[in-house]
């Protein structure tokens, strides 16, 4: 399951926030689609996932955002 995180206009720690709510209800292979206007949250979700133990599929600058694909792969919290 693919599930979309619009945290557009969203400054830290409320992106990182958003993904964690989501992530939670999230299955193992689920895809967390994060869309971003803060350019730090580049390096906090790939820091979390990194500590969390998934995936960072992606980071792709778009028109005017940041799309950040991560791919659960552990459901530790």
């Amino acid at each position: 399951m693919r599930h979309v995180v619009d945290a557009r206009g969203s400054f830290c720690p409320g992106p990182i926030t958003e993904l964690v709510k989501v992530y939670r209800k999230a299955q193992a292979g689920d895809q967390i689609e994060l869309l971003v206007t803060d350019p730090a949250a580049k390096s906090d979700v790939a820091a979390w996932a990194s500590k969390s133990k998934n995936e960072l599929v992606e980071v792709k600058e778009e028109q005017g955002y940041i799309r950040i694909l991560i791919r659960v792969t552990s459901k530790g919290r």
